[in-house]
């Protein structure tokens, strides 16, 4: 069943440590199997949304997100980015 992995950033306090993590968290996610849906900042927020930068990753399965997210390089990517943001990020199965 296909998964989804969301990421929300609810705050960037390093750009040059986010932009360290995207150039090896993009490579790191798309080869693990993941493909990148949307990514960006919303066109339009409703009820309780944020205006934050959002990312949304579609994989096989949740077994291959998580596979995904614990990777060497996936991990490399998260080394990378210590603290330059606070995000949330999730993965929840296609229904």
């Amino acid at each position: 069943m296909t998964a989804y992995w969301i990421s929300l950033y609810r705050e960037i306090t390093d750009e040059a440590k986010l932009a360290a993590y995207a150039q090896l968290a993009g490579p790191a996610l798309t080869g693990a199997g993941g493909t990148f849906l949307a990514r960006g900042m919303p066109e339009q927020t409703y009820e309780a949304g944020e205006a934050t930068r959002s990312v949304l990753i579609e994989f096989d399965s949740v077994d291959a997100a998580r596979a995904a997210h614990d990777s060497p390089t996936y991990q490399e990517a998260l080394a990378a980015l210590d603290g330059g943001a606070v995000r949330d990020l999730r993965i929840v199965p296609g229904v």
